[in-house]
């Protein structure tokens, strides 16, 4: 999803030469430009064993494909100037963060959910997801401001983020049997969503000249969920042979190499001398402020509302499945497999067409993909069941892939260089504060199918409203509407 101005498109980084060097992107005068990739990046093709027998084909066989796979990855990884800019190396550090929490899914999967009677099993979940919604929730309005503040420091952050994860890890693990486990789990929780917000932040910096920041998030998405994918399995590999608490000590090692790939992006990150925060205030409280224009608030009115149905949607079909299938562990496993399959697709799906295709009016698409969700809560209130909680999670996962790719692309367009770092690291703390408060809602709801879709399309109802009138220039909560210009007016630091 392109929405590009003019000027945009002619802007060459500073490892392209000194032609220009944006204000904004201060990087030292006369400094050598890194080396250019090499011509072919593919790994050495192993060569056919001199006596053939099947076991050595096989082998063989294995170690060609596997080359090869390699070789389009890191082609992928590393396609539209993604090296040279330092994209692909938070790309990697993405994507281990996405592994960590996947194998931290499944490591904790079978204590909040399967290990107790439904009673007891939720009451435990309403604990952990109360302790995790209140400090991230006091949290949440001091990362963006304090990302502001930060001028250097934002690899080591990022880093600590991880090194933090590695010693909780640590601790669930030694502390799996009794109550220690849950602030664990909750500090991990907290720095994995402020390691999401840092990134958002960072993402600006590492754009590659050729591609927009909509398709470089979205490219980001998909590796992540893939190699969330890929470690999961290792995970539950481990949580088979050596228990829940052998996942946590792979979680710690996911944690610790994510620290150090967090070290290995570029420098130049860490330069913010130029920038003007953003507020999302109308009028800002504060001098030299840049607040969001009206397009950015209707993008993010629609993307926090369907963040809440994702959030509702993780937690309240593992209750409803839990309390529906008693004492059959496999049909649970079955059921819920089934809907986060469903949600699977559709965050590839909506990634991918979002990457590939181009929206005119990407707020436009906020507003169909927020009321293709209600309309698929809507019907599942009317016939509750699996296939329908399913379909909930393939075009609530879709809507909300497609709604984030055009709020980077709303945010690109309508503000200025200078503050689009802090417009993503507010963006996306507004994103997971959406997630948190649905994640709540599907805990404390009765677990009964029609009940909870029938309360989701009433708040989504709400935020579809919102949202709409936001883009008329009205509002239902003074100051946070669309009582602004349509575009944001610069900011002079």
């Amino acid at each position: 999803m392109t929405r590009q101005r003019p000027e945009d498109q002619s802007r060459r980084y500073p490892w392209e030469g000194d032609e220009y060097k944006p204000r904004t992107r201060p990087y030292p005068t006369g400094a050598p430009p890194p080396p250019p990739p090499p011509a072919d990046e593919r790994p050495t093709a192993p060569t056919m064993p001199k006596k053939l027998t099947v076991t050595r084909v096989a082998l063989w066989r294995t170690r060609q494909l596997s080359a090869q796979a390699v070789a389009a990855f890191r082609k992928a990884a590393h396609a539209d100037g993604a090296k040279q800019s330092g994209l692909s190396s938070l790309t990697y550090a993405v994507m281990m963060n996405y592994a960590a929490d996947a194998a931290m899914a499944v490591a904790l999967a079978n204590t909040l959910f399967f290990s107790a009677a439904t009673g007891e099993s939720k009451g435990k979940v309403a604990l952990y997801l109360l302790i995790t919604v209140a400090p991230f929730a006091l949290v949440a309005p001091v990362i963006g401001p304090a990302l502001d503040r930060i001028q250097h420091g934002r690899r080591v952050a990022l880093a600590a983020s991880c090194v933090l994860r590695v010693v909780l890890s640590v601790v669930m693990a030694v502390n799996f049997d009794n109550w220690g486990l849950y602030p664990a789990a909750l500090g991990s929780m907290v720095l994995s969503k402020s390691f999401t917000v840092l990134k958002a932040a960072i993402t600006p910096r590492v754009l590659p000249p050729d591609i927009t920041l909509s398709k470089t998030n979205a490219r980001m998405t998909v590796f992540g969920l893939a190699a969330g994918g890929v470690f999961g399995l290792v995970a539950a590999g481990f949580a088979n042979i050596f228990g829940s608490p052998g996942a946590l000590w792979f979680t710690a090692a996911l944690c610790l190499g994510n620290a150090v790939l967090c070290l290995r992006i570029p420098s130049w990150v860490e330069l913010t001398e130029g920038e003007v925060p953003t507020s999302l205030r109308a009028r800002p409280q504060k001098p030299k402020r840049q607040s969001l224009g009206r397009t950015v608030v209707v993008a993010l009115w629609g993307n926090g509302s369907i963040r809440m149905l994702t959030g509702f949607l993780m937690l309240f079909a593992a209750f409803v499945v839990r309390a529906q299938t008693e004492g059959e562990p496999f049909l649970q496993l079955l059921l819920l497999g089934v809907i986060a399959g469903a949600a699977g697709v559709g965050s590839f799906l909506g990634n991918a067409v979002g990457a590939r295709l181009h929206f005119g009016a990407p707020d436009q698409v906020v507003i169909g993909c927020l009321g293709a969700a209600l309309a698929t809560t809507v019907l599942a209130a009317i016939l509750p069941g699996l296939l329908t909680a399913a379909a909930v999670g393939l075009i609530g996962a879709t809507a909300s892939s497609l709604a984030k790719v055009s709020l980077d692309a709303v945010i690109q367009d309508d503000l200025p260089e200078e503050s689009r770092a802090s417009a993503f690291g507010r963006s996306e703390t507004i994103l997971q504060l959406g997630w948190v408060f649905g994640g709540a809602l599907g805990v404390l709801l009765p677990t009964e199918y029609w009940i909870g879709f029938t309360v989701l399309s009433g708040l989504l109802a709400c935020g579809l409203a919102q949202t709409i009138l936001s883009r008329r220039g009205s509002t239902l909560i003074p100051g946070l509407g669309g009582d602004r210009p349509l575009r944001a007016t610069p900011v002079t630091p």
